[in-house]
């Protein structure tokens, strides 16, 4: 392997990015936005995020440094407050060289990830599949010998047992002595064990529906026992999908799997608890657990591994219980449950037990905002509200039990910012002595060592480059800078920051936030057309916070727009009432988009409102094609990406919990197929043929629909895409993309089948995911 460079059209300095001010939608443009890809930005511009590894229980941790050939690994210890190389990696990348008789750089190293062994004399890493153990003493690098677990095995914690399923029925395999036990026997096609419900994505890559995947088990820390499950799937819903072009076969390939839509029949878990030396089976005493989409529910043991616990979402989202389970008698009680109207939304209820007060530390918007609530574990109540105010905690970072205090992000609190920015705060668990730790006007993010001494702290604003730091946990206080983003290559080529704009929603009360990005050439006397990207799902908040996150847009303002983005009501991280404004109402919240955007051009008056596109993908696909239907007059252009066009048609659990349940009328009024005949502008449908998140039916009854409405519109249905602009196909739909709005918002002829390049990073192996809903 040679070193990682970056091609030719790229290799010259960023400085060529401030080209003379041309016609908007050349092909000077399209080069300009190219090289704001963010594949092609990655050598050149390096935001200050570290993400720091804390090494065992230890206050030490590593961190990947970008630089412009590739990465340094850097090795910090908190307690010395020293940095240096966390290994040699000349040594390692020619003892790789000789070992595999491939070159590689010692900055451009095969992989991310690594382990420190053995009190640090060694690292372990994957590379290629292969597990990698190389000597720090002497960079002697071998591969491992054949491990004894098998793939799709899950080896207990002690290394004797691995748990796999085979006909549907979970077996145990003694690792010393090869011994089988087959714990189950009545496992049949749909009605199995320890299976988690495959996505299409799982089918396709294996290339069949009887997928391979771990077991679905949960080891106690003992090894003694075991939690699982048998779904029954038997009468839930499922969906077909046709893979026009596999890779490998000349006929298309057909995978169907479980997909339940609102309102249908779910399938169901049953959750069983296995002895592992005498195979006693015992059944936890609860119903039924409804599945809303795939995969499975998930639980975690107790470090006494006599019981374990798992939180529960009712039907709907109308409840969510946080149940504990005697691993014994499978005896279950419920220690808290959260009921509220219209949902109780599953992304901002979290909690964290205390192990050394037998406490749990739980959030809740109960009384409009987002706070933190204390509950005994031994009775389950309510022992006090420990946060309170027009503000929202969105994260629980560590929590010192000792001292009976709570280190949590929130944002909102601080006067004259805003609100969505996120700081680390301290407090005790009765709600005294609340400590702001990261003072600076951005958006914080942390990492605490084991202990909670140190905390890693990364931060910057969409208009602030930022920086990472050291900080002691105590009182918050710098002890190192880290890391310093480095943008002086865009400032040089006349690239400006991104804007962040406030003002008011349609009911002229209401602040709203959005962002507004210009061309690096851009020249106030000139006319520009406005393009919003666009996701309006109320699990979240969208417009960006971070420099980092804010730069993929850049390129679309580069061929001659200005972007926008706008978090409206209905979204997360505000109050109760603002989040609960799209429920019942997701197509309703484009009103507030058209009022912010008619307040940002009138403010700048080189802002063309009557030349205005938008463009989304999923939740942003819809959106954007729905804000075309009911705001025709103000929308003239739309690339609609994997848009889920009609909720009934779409997952149940994602509409169920924020379009409403049990489903009404709403979902056939606010669904883009019923409106389709109020279509006036330019619109282009992009759905791949394997989305394995929302399926292409949606759009095709779209698409019939706007057919039987006589309406003009373009489409291109993806082979191999899934959800998203994905795959092989990926950088020829962003020029499609690009020029779409080239032609119907300039007015000009976008260059001629203009190839895109981008210089992505060689894919890594996935780290695997923890097996939760």
């Amino acid at each position: 392997m040679t070193p990682h460079t970056l091609p030719k059209f790229v290799l010259p300095s960023l400085l060529l990015l401030a080209l003379p001010a041309m016609a908007d939608g050349t092909s000077e443009d399209y080069q300009r936005a190219e090289r704001f890809l963010p594949g092609n930005l990655r050598h050149h511009v390096f935001p200050a995020d570290v993400t720091p590894h804390w090494v065992d229980k230890s206050n030490r941790f590593w961190y990947r440094r970008a630089t412009a050939k590739g990465g340094d690994f850097v090795l910090v210890d908190a307690e010395q407050n020293t940095v240096a190389p966390a290994f040699d990696q000349s040594r390692l990348a020619a003892a790789l060289t000789q070992a595999l008789k491939q070159n590689y750089s010692p900055t451009d190293l095969p992989f991310h990830d690594f382990d420190f062994m053995d009190n640090g004399k060694a690292i372990r890493f994957s590379l290629d599949g292969v597990q990698w153990t190389c000597q720090l003493a002497t960079y002697e690098c071998k591969a491992d010998d054949e491990p004894q677990e098998k793939p799709n095995e899950v080896v207990s914690p002690n290394k004797r047992f691995a748990a796999y399923v085979s006909e549907h029925n979970l077996y145990l395999r003694d690792l010393s002595t090869g011994t089988v036990l087959q714990l189950t026997h009545d496992g049949i096609p749909s009605y199995d064990y320890a299976t988690p419900l495959p996505s299409l994505r799982v089918m396709v890559d294996q290339g069949t529906e009887d997928v391979k995947q771990p077991a679905a088990v949960f080891w106690s820390p003992d090894s003694k026992k075991l939690v699982t499950y048998r779904i029954d799937s038997r009468n839930s819903g499922h969906f077909t999908s046709l893979q026009f072009v596999p890779p490998d076969h000349l006929r298309p390939r057909t995978f169907t799997y479980v997909y339940p839509l609102p309102g249908e029949v779910l399938a169901k878990a049953e959750p069983i608890v296995f002895d592992i030396q005498s195979g006693k089976r015992v059944d936890v005493q609860t119903p039924p657990l409804e599945l809303p989409f795939q995969d499975g529910p998930g639980f975690e043991w107790f470090a006494d591994s006599k019981s374990f616990n798992y939180d529960y979402d009712e039907r709907g989202y109308k409840a969510k219980e946080l149940r504990v389970v005697d691993a014994a008698t499978g005896e279950q009680k419920v220690l808290v449950r959260e009921q509220a109207e219209p949902y109780v939304d599953p992304g901002e209820t979290f909690f964290r037990f205390v192990d050394a007060s037998q406490e749990i530390l739980w959030s809740s918007e109960r009384d409009g905002w987002n706070h933190l609530y204390v509950y005994s574990r031994k009775t389950g109540q309510l022992e006090n509200q420990i946060t309170q105010g027009p503000w929202v905690v969105r994260e629980i970072s560590y929590v010192d039990e000792k001292n009976r205090q709570v280190y949590f992000l929130a944002s909102g609190r601080e006067k004259n910012e805003d609100p969505y920015l996120t700081h680390l705060y301290r407090t005790g668990f009765d709600g005294k002595g609340l400590q702001l730790l990261t003072p600076e006007n951005a958006n914080h993010t942390v990492s605490f060592s084991a202990d909670g001494k140190f905390f890693v702290d990364s931060y910057s604003r969409v208009d602030l480059p930022g920086q990472s730091v050291l900080r002691r946990a105590d009182n918050g206080a710098e002890l190192k800078v880290l890391e310093k983003a480095d943008f002086s290559e865009l400032i040089q080529a006349n690239w400006k920051f991104p804007e962040p704009f406030q003002g008011k929603a349609l009911d002229g009360t209401t602040d709203i936030y959005g962002l507004i990005w210009r061309p690096s050439n851009f020249d106030a006397s000139k006319k520009y057309p406005i393009v919003e990207h666009v996701y309006t799902g109320p699990q979240g908040f969208f417009v960006p916070k971070t420099i980092a996150a804010s730069l993929p847009l850049q390129s679309v303002a580069e061929l001659g727009f200005i972007v926008v983005m706008v978090d409206g009501r209905g979204t997360a991280g505000r109050s109760r009432a603002f989040h609960n404004f799209s429920y019942h109402n997701l197509g309703g919240s484009f009103d507030d988009h058209v009022a912010l955007i008619k307040q940002m051009a009138a403010r700048y008056p080189y802002m063309d409102i009557t030349r205005v596109g938008i463009f989304g993908t999923s939740a942003g696909g819809y959106g954007s094609s729905h804000a075309m239907l009911v705001h025709p007059e103000f929308y003239k252009v739309c690339v609609s990406i994997s848009g889920d066009h009609d909720a009934r048609l779409d997952k149940a659990w994602w509409n169920e919990a924020y379009q409403g349940y049990p489903i009404g009328d709403d979902y056939v009024a606010q669904s883009n197929v019923t409106m389709a005949d109020r279509l006036q502008g330019h619109l282009l449908l992009e759905h791949g043929d394997i989305d394995e998140n929302v399926h292409p039916v949606g759009t095709m009854r779209f698409v019939d629909a706007l057919m039987k409405a006589n309406k003009n519109f373009d489409m291109l249905l993806v082979p191999n895409m899934y959800h998203g602009e994905s795959g092989n196909h990926a950088l020829y739909l962003v020029r499609r993309r690009w020029d779409y709005l080239v032609e119907h918002l300039l007015g000009v002829t976008p260059p001629t089948n203009f190839e895109i390049k981008e210089d992505r990073e060689p894919p890594r192996p996935p780290t695997p995911r923890r097996r939760r809903r």
